[in-house]
């Protein structure tokens, strides 16, 4: 694999770089025919993100040497961000960058040609790894918002950095939402400040989907995806379902696409995400039950569209094929064994998730935390009477 990038394409790529090390500790790069993957996915498997940068995007690209076999890598988030740590010094200093692979060092070796002559070279150790991958199809989705990022960048704004999770849906007059969402306890949550954003239909691309609809999701993702998109002065488009179901972020342009996929909070009681009135709404608790049980995990109905397989090289017998059909009941247990060659989702939330190195795992929702019993602690050894 060889690829230059020059011009101010370097700052794109860094930009995407420093929008998906908000959501992965963990970089996946997969040289493609159709161009250069970059990939990640959070620890709690709740969101997954994909950039995908096309040929033309590159002043030079070389995807495999003839006659050698694809070489996909897995490198750490942060040895690639050190590359592009300041971006302000990338776009005045750096005026051509070169990624490719040293198979025989095992090195991805990143260097960048600066000005007046001077080359930074970065070697970067990788571990060979299966593709990353997620299987879902934004043409399922019933509704659809389409916005210029700017708007939904602005709308984000006034929400505390802190904030974990925002509720976004349709109210009345169809104006689009953005509320901060609270899961205290009722006490805490009268006192709590809410914070709500009121965006008119009119300042939308498209707007297709009816009053009344709502979804909860992480908030620091969304804003990674939002800065970029800013950056790139591209439109956002958000694909999604009921609450529970995965939604979908893209952008799409000729040199580059970028999917995010955000689990959705799922809502026991179907009043809690009503934005009509902005009365402050009774917090409900996940539809959750957090049992320290082994590795059941897996409740969002975002374990049927995303599926990670991280296995060595020379284990290609064991691949499971993602299946990207949607359950319609609830299902039974499944086996978690690396050599499954079925799984399905079961029909409730576990607690502890399974450590993060896996081989063939669904991916789980955002998960409740699990409370350890209250009670005074076992006396091991009594006080001593005395001294000596």
């Amino acid at each position: 694999m060889k690829c230059v990038v020059s011009g101010g394409n370097v700052k794109v790529l860094g930009k995407a770089v420093h929008s998906l090390s908000r959501i992965g500790d963990e970089l996946y790069l997969e040289p493609l025919e159709d161009g250069l993957s970059l990939r990640t996915v959070n620890s709690s498997r709740s969101a997954y993100a994909c950039f995908l940068f096309a040929p033309l995007f590159f002043q030079q690209y070389q995807e495999c040497p003839p006659g050698q076999e694809l070489l996909r890598c897995k490198i750490l988030m942060k040895s690639f961000l050190s590359v592009f740590r300041s971006l302000a010094l990338v776009e005045k200093t750096v005026e051509k960058c070169c990624i490719f692979l040293n198979e025989k060092r095992s090195r991805l070796v990143v260097q960048l040609h600066c000005k007046y002559g001077v080359r930074k070279t970065h070697n970067l150790s990788f571990q060979d790894c299966e593709s990353l991958q997620a299987v879902f199809n934004p043409a399922t989705c019933p509704y659809v918002l389409r916005a210029p990022a700017r708007v939904l960048g602005e709308s984000v704004l006034p929400f505390p950095p802190a904030l974990t999770e925002v509720t976004l849906g349709i109210g009345s007059g169809r104006r689009v939402i953005l509320r901060s969402y609270q899961e205290e306890e009722a006490e805490s949550t009268s006192k709590a400040m809410v914070t709500e954003m009121s965006i008119g239909e009119e300042d939308f691309q498209q707007l297709q989907a009816p009053e009344g609809v709502a979804i909860t999701f992480c908030l620091k993702e969304f804003r990674g995806l939002l800065n970029f998109a800013e950056s790139a002065n591209l439109p956002l488009s958000m694909h999604f379902d009921v609450p529970g179901r995965p939604a979908i972020f893209t952008i799409e342009d000729s040199l580059l696409d970028g999917h995010f996929v955000l689990a959705t909070l799922l809502e026991t009681d179907p009043h809690s995400q009503d934005l009509s009135t902005p009365e402050l709404r009774q917090p409900v608790q996940r539809q959750a039950h957090s049992t320290p049980h082994l590795d059941d995990f897996a409740n969002d109905d975002i374990d049927s569209y995303m599926i990670a397989m991280e296995t060595t090289v020379g284990s290609e017998g064991s691949r499971v094929q993602p299946s990207i059909s949607l359950p319609s009941g609830p299902k039974p247990s499944f086996d978690l064994s690396p050599h499954s060659e079925e799984e399905t989702e079961p029909n409730t939330v576990p607690g502890t998730p399974p450590p993060k190195k896996f081989r063939s795992l669904f991916f789980g929702s955002i998960l409740a935390p699990v409370h350890s019993p209250q009670g005074p602690n076992p006396v091991l050894a009594e006080d001593s009477d005395g001294e000596g």
